[in-house]
């Protein structure tokens, strides 16, 4: 399993079975020895450990398993193959995890890592249920009350996340995760002025320093040059700086050149950022992803899957690109009494990849949903409308934006025949561009290179014009610049397509109470504006690997 251990995970593997380095009797505290009765289990988890902290992964694994062959319950074996699956397979490392919680409830680090990874997969409710577990258990543990209040955060639930940050900014006002947590609560609710003061005394106090400026520059748009620019230059300086850490700062710095006018210097910047990435996305793979999706959802299967699923019009999926006017289209759509947004959800995506909607060496694409029965559909489409019941108990209507959820349009045209969609569109050397210049998620590594993601975006129109044609009509098409120039015109449009009466709350969209938890945050409090059209013409000369992969998509 190639992947680093977190540093928090690290040191809390040190806290419950002793030191990593140092086999000497009576060194670990009397946790790791009630871990490690056996001198023989000891003994290989200490060599995994050590062999994990040198990132030699396979091998600490196979000690793992050598445990587990003798005791199939070793928790703390347990416990390590989930830290090193986290970042290789998710959904596995959660299950080493609850099997390591199962063994030892009470042990605080277990339920601290378990609530973790249930949140990094966005399983909600029950991360917050181990969290608050592990923050009972151990009161003083300030990583669990600040994983609690993410988990809030993200969970839209701004106004829980806040006292929990400020709890633990009383607990350790030194702690890395402590401000840049803060920080993103009081920018989720609009609170800027507060989220910049905050992110200042964190880089004062040389805590988290390229995330907090990566974050400082996103609570204004700026059209003097601010001193954390020189600030965040002279940080590019520092030789001690990781590849990470040098990107963050790279795009802070690109972001506020932008605002500035300054595109040369801007694009330099947003090109050494993207460099510093690893720009391991396969297009060959991806074109064949597309292929198969195109396959399989052809208009005689989706017909043999008639009156399938669930008849409820409560889901509307909002999907496009990334940078594509999402955040924006839903941030409208949910200021309508009748529609709660939810934000990006991953259910939809987890629950595809558990009937097979993922390409694998043995070519078995899409075989379970062939095999899909009516029973089975109503059941998955029910796992799904109890997962979004979980942000709304009562709204007519909830969205979803995850915006890779455009590769899953045939699903939901079988699980949910009734419900909305949303396609977001915009000029597509704007929308490259905007992907380019924002830090996206893991999983988006095709943004880190400006031909990979004029290739993608190709890829993306190529499976719309699919989805188009196989369901004619229900899809709305909500093109950005359209709705730049006509915000009522479109709006009502969109707001109609959802079958829902008009309401003028929808035009004040940016006056509406709660928290916003997309890089958008700043964007979708202002009205509509317009300086997002055609931006791309200000780098013109520096993006031709974009434009020509793009071709004809490209609108010169």
């Amino acid at each position: 399993m190639n992947n680093r251990l977190p540093p928090a995970w690290s040191k809390h593997l040190k806290v419950a079975s002793g030191p990593q380095t140092s086999p000497v009797p009576g060194a670990r505290p009397p946790l790791a020895r009630k871990l490690l009765p056996d001198p023989s289990d000891e003994m290989l988890l200490r060599q995994a450990l050590e062999l994990q902290n040198a990132e030699r992964f396979t091998e600490a694994e196979d000690l793992c398993h050598r445990v587990l062959a003798r005791s199939p319950n070793h928790a703390l074996s347990l416990y390590i193959l989930g830290t090193l699956g986290i970042d290789f397979d998710k959904e596995l490392a959660i299950k080493y995890f609850a099997r390591a919680a199962a063994q030892e409830p009470n042990n605080p680090y277990y339920q601290l890592s378990l609530g973790e990874a249930r949140l990094k997969v966005g399983d909600y409710p029950p991360a917050i249920t181990h969290l608050q577990r592990a923050s009972e258990l151990k009161p003083d543990l300030v990583e669990a009350v600040c994983w609690l209040g993410t988990a809030y955060l993200d969970f839209d639930k701004a106004d829980m996340a806040l006292p929990l940050f400020e709890k633990a900014l009383l607990m350790n006002p030194n702690h890395p995760l402590v401000r840049t947590g803060l920080a993103r609560t009081l920018m989720s609710l609009g609170r800027m002025d507060e989220a910049a003061t905050c992110l200042k005394e964190a880089i004062a106090r040389r805590l988290s320093v390229p995330d907090a400026y990566n974050s400082l520059v996103d609570t204004r748009k700026f059209s003097t040059e601010p001193e954390e620019l020189r600030s965040i230059l002279d940080e590019l300086n520092n030789p001690a700086i990781s590849p990470d850490e040098s990107s963050q700062l790279h795009l802070a710095a690109g972001k506020v050149f932008n605002d500035l006018k300054r595109y040369g210097e801007a694009m330099e910047h947003f090109l050494n950022a993207k460099s510093l990435k690893a720009h391991d996305f396969d297009i060959d793979v991806y074109r064949k992803r597309v292929d198969s999706i195109i396959n399989l959802f052809d208009t005689e299967f989706l017909a043999s899957k008639a009156g399938y699923g669930s008849r409820s019009e409560t889901p509307i999926f909002i999907l496009g690109m990334p940078r594509s006017g999402t955040t924006l289209a839903e941030q409208i759509c949910s200021s309508h009494p009748a529609v709660h947004g939810a934000g990006e959800l991953t259910k939809l995506g987890r629950m595809a990849a558990s009937i097979g909607l993922k390409l694998d060496e043995q070519g078995t694409f899409g075989e379970p949903i062939r095999a899909l029965t009516i029973k089975q559909s109503q059941a998955l489409a029910a796992e799904y409308l109890s997962n979004l019941r979980l942000y709304s108990s009562g709204a007519p209507r909830i969205t979803d934006k995850m915006p890779h959820n455009f590769e899953l349009i045939g699903l939901v045209g079988i699980l949910f025949p009734n419900a909305r969609i949303i396609h977001c569109r915009r000029d597509a050397i704007d929308n490259c561009l905007s992907c380019f210049f924002s830090n996206l998620q893991e999983g988006l590594s095709y943004s880190y290179d400006l031909r990979t993601l004029g290739l993608v975006y190709r890829e993306y129109d190529r499976l719309m014009r699919h989805w188009q044609s196989v369901f004619p009509g229900r899809i709305f098409e909500n093109r950005y610049e359209d709705l730049i120039a006509d915000q009522e015109g479109q709006s009502r449009r969109m707001i109609d397509h959802l079958g829902l009466p008009w309401d003028d709350a929808c035009l004040r969209f940016f006056e509406k109470v709660g928290s916003v938890r997309t890089i958008s945050r700043w964007q979708v409090r202002q009205p509509i504006y317009t300086s997002s059209v055609k931006r791309w013409k200000n780098y013109e000369g520096s993006i031709r690997p974009l434009i020509n992969a793009l071709g004809d998509l490209a609108e010169l």
